[in-house]
């Protein structure tokens, strides 16, 4: 059993930066390949970046490639999300979750879900 929990979320003008941390309970954390997804309101939830268990792969969104960086520290049990150059169509609900296979960007595959942390930005 993992429980997820998201923080860092807020408003931001369009151009600044956020990190979003996810905090992990649980021993087996260093043991799943981790993912954050956003959506917003209407819309289906989407892949945005996922990374290894031992932090060895990522893999990312097109619409977040050169711009968002996903990380882990184990030792942490926590998993970040660096957002940097906003866009005002990255403004929604952002989860992180936890997969016991490997790095995937299908939302099912994921065993274990966040609350989700909200980010605006403005333009």
């Amino acid at each position: 059993q993992v429980q997820l929990v998201e923080s860092g979320g807020g408003l931001v003008q369009a151009g600044g930066s956020l990190r979003l941390s996810c905090a992990a309970s649980g021993r087996t954390f260093s043991t799943y390949a981790m993912g954050w997804f956003r959506q917003d309101p209407g819309k289906k939830r989407e892949f945005v970046a996922t990374i290894s268990w031992n932090g060895g792969s990522t893999y990312y969104a097109n619409s977040v490639k050169g711009r968002f960086t996903i990380s882990r520290d184990n030792a942490k049990n926590t998993v970040y999300l660096q957002m940097n150059s906003l866009k005002p169509e990255d403004t929604a609900v952002y989860y992180c979750a936890a997969d016991p296979g490997a790095v995937n960007i299908n939302p099912p595959s994921y065993h274990y879900w966040g609350q989700g942390t909200q980010v605006t930005v403005s333009s």
